[in-house]
């Protein structure tokens, strides 16, 4: 299984929050920690807000919070929802036009290693790959911004 960007930037996104809890973080500094694109980190947000995961206020005194403990937050959980509708495998999804597919002997064991995939993830909560809070957090301060230099949030 391969996490692709969206959902490694949401992973990003809430170790970020985690570590910062219980203050709000603007997703302007989740992006600029690890030089991604605000525009396309919103996005991540909005889509974890959507799904419950975080709680987004607007204005002045705004930002991104979890919606829950850190412990409550299963990190398959989060995996299935941003990759909700993206298959291993074409015949996973609604595409059902392969030739062999009738007899397709790659199916089930695609099927156990994507379950396995998820059931090794079901077995962490946010606060366990959060769990040195204080070296990610130096680590996060001291992150080079896009233009090559350190910051200190």
């Amino acid at each position: 299984m391969k996490i692709d960007k969206f959902t490694d930037y949401a992973l990003r996104v809430l170790m970020t929050l985690a570590v910062r809890a219980p203050a709000r973080v603007a997703t302007s500094e989740i992006a600029a920690t690890f030089g991604l694109s605000d525009n396309h980190l919103s996005k991540v947000a909005t889509r974890l807000a959507r799904e419950g995961f975080i709680a987004s206020e607007r204005g002045r005194n705004g930002g991104l919070t979890l919606a829950c403990a850190a412990t409550e937050i299963n990190v398959g959980n989060v995996v299935r929802a941003m990759k909700r509708g993206d298959p291993v495998v074409e015949c996973f999804g609604a595409d059902q036009s392969c030739v062999i597919l009738p007899a397709c002997g790659l199916r089930e064991p695609l099927a156990e290693a994507q379950e396995a995939f998820f059931a090794a993830l079901d077995r962490y909560t946010l606060a366990d790959v959060t769990h040195p809070r204080r070296a990610l957090g130096s680590l996060m301060d001291g992150a080079p911004t896009k233009s090559g230099s350190s910051r200190k949030l």
